[in-house]
């Protein structure tokens, strides 16, 4: 999954970006609220952690300005405001949740997690499709009773094909969600993580069940 960090506080930022990188998230970090917006708006994120104090623009304002561009992506303030005017505040203008400072990486990391769960309709931590369970928390990957041993980038693909599933999702869009700004596009590492992707789960499962259609993408046949 890939975030993006908005938060003036460098210090803070590094800290949440090695702490969460630690957890196998891809994340990007702005110290700007303006440069914050910016990269919400080209990249896609699978979620936003929001500074609400920042020097060049309110972190309330840049959270309207994301919504009003419709952008469809979870949002959680980080702010050591504590009030409860300030936080409806925010959940009134489009955030998902809310966090306080000081806060525990684990507490983020839970958060996370639970919007980005809701925000494909799910309540169920593991994802299941047929015989297939993909569990994000503890990171394993089963089909039926056998266990699936994945590298850290194929885990990381095969949960975001299952989020979007049934869509066909593109090599692009794998891009944008399971690596973070410093990817080469034009590397053949995608294509490698795929391919052995695609064979362990054909060993576990008898057959093929990552399919590619060719020029669209990829998508999970479990019938």
């Amino acid at each position: 999954m890939r975030l993006l960090i908005i938060e003036d506080n460098i210090s803070l930022a590094d800290s949440m970006k090695k702490g969460l990188e630690s957890q196998n998230f891809k994340v990007d970090v702005s110290n700007l609220g303006i440069d914050g917006e910016e990269k919400a708006t080209i990249n896609e994120y699978d979620a936003i952690l929001l500074d609400l104090n920042l020097p060049d623009i309110d972190g309330i304002e840049v959270l309207r300005r994301l919504r009003e561009k419709s952008l469809n992506i979870p949002i959680i303030i980080i702010t050591a405001r504590d009030k409860i005017a300030d936080l409806a505040i925010g959940l009134d203008n489009g955030a998902d949740d809310y966090i306080t400072k000081p806060f525990e990486l684990l507490e983020v990391r839970a958060r996370i997690h639970a919007v980005i769960r809701r925000f494909h309709g799910r309540t169920n931590p593991i994802i299941k499709i047929g015989d297939l369970k993909v569990n994000p928390i503890n990171r394993t990957v089963t089909i039926g009773d056998v266990e699936v041993n994945l590298a850290i980038k194929e885990f990381d693909i095969l949960e975001y094909i299952c989020l979007k599933h049934p869509a066909v999702v593109s090599s692009e869009e794998i891009v944008e969600h399971v690596y973070d700004e410093s990817f080469d596009p034009f590397s053949s590492v995608l294509r490698v993580h795929l391919s052995r992707l695609k064979n362990k789960l054909k060993k576990a499962h008898g057959k093929d069940i990552l399919i590619n259609i060719r020029g669209k993408g990829y998508y999970l046949c479990l019938e």
